[in-house]
């Protein structure tokens, strides 16, 4: 499998398991257990897993130098406090609309590189975000007479502005070029974890999960849209850049689509598969653009 084709398959992978979040978080929500206690639980779990399967499995050191750390520890609070602005949005206004706003992070991607890395937005770019955009906006479906919520559409644009500051992030600061991904991951959910100890007053207000289905809850959330995809963002943004992998998080909410037709026998409308087509459509813009840059090298 050549660079190209492996930072692609990554980015799609990252972005379908990170659209797992509402699947996993919402059934907690409603159990009454608090944003800050989802989180902590999410991050805790992930650290003890993936520490373990670094150490034990992969056999890799987890030791860093100052230089790497702190970088590794501002990225690792850009994106915990995405994850706790995304999730504390849901509270507002309904999570299908909040993942569907949260898509603007592909354009702030684009726009960040464009001022402080002089990358060319080229027409191929410009025309994957408008497609995926539009496609996106085409797979809500609002209940009728909803309102949208000024705070929460606030809070879901900081997100995802701290989301793309993250992707940035890890593609250009050069001390981190070199780092092993599997430890720059465990360290981004390690150094994250530290926002929801101080929340929750250092765990004094810490909720108590008391029942099994909400521990399996916990530990798909560790696992998906946490471990797996924070993994798997890391290799595609070093292959195929910060721009391309953002593009890819089109994928997201497919996901949400192939769980509520599968296992909640929702209807696939015309509406629907129209948003699927134009999403599929910009991805597609995507690999084919990034297989053109592996012909001219």
């Amino acid at each position: 499998m050549n660079t190209k084709t492996k930072g692609i398959l990554n980015g799609a992978i990252a972005s379908a398991s990170y659209g797992m979040n509402p699947l996993f978080a919402l059934p907690l929500f409603s159990a009454g257990i608090g944003v800050n206690s989802v989180l902590f639980y999410r991050y805790a779990i992930a650290v003890i897993i993936y520490g373990l399967w670094i150490k034990l499995v992969k056999k890799i050191s987890l030791k860093i130098s100052i230089k790497e750390l702190i970088p590794l520890f501002f990225l690792a609070i850009f994106f915990s406090f995405s994850s706790l602005t995304l999730f504390d949005a849901f509270k507002y206004i309904e999570a299908g609309i909040a993942c569907t706003i949260l898509f603007i992070y592909p354009i702030l991607v684009a726009i960040i590189m464009a001022l402080f890395f002089k990358e060319k937005i080229t027409k191929t770019v410009i025309s994957a975000i408008f497609l995926t955009s539009i496609g996106i906006v085409a797979l809500y479906n609002g209940k009728p007479g909803t309102t949208l919520n000024l705070h929460g559409i606030l809070v879901v644009l900081l997100s995802a502005l701290l989301y793309a500051l993250y992707i940035v992030g890890v593609k250009n600061i050069k001390v981190l070029n070199d780092i092993n991904q599997d430890k720059m991951s465990f360290y981004i959910m390690f150094f994250g974890l530290f926002v929801y100890i101080c929340n929750l007053k250092f765990c004094t207000q810490l909720q108590m999960l008391n029942s099994p289905i909400l521990w399996l809850y916990t530990i798909g959330l560790s696992i998906f849209p946490t471990i797996i995809s924070l993994e798997t963002i890391n290799v595609a943004i070093k292959l195929i850049g910060s721009t391309s992998t953002a593009i890819l998080g089109a994928l997201e909410p497919l996901t949400a689509i192939f769980f509520g037709v599968v296992i909640f026998h929702q209807h696939l409308t015309l509406r629907i598969s129209l948003g699927i087509t134009l999403i599929l459509l910009g991805v597609l813009l995507i690999i084919t653009k990034n297989t053109r840059l592996k012909k001219e090298l």
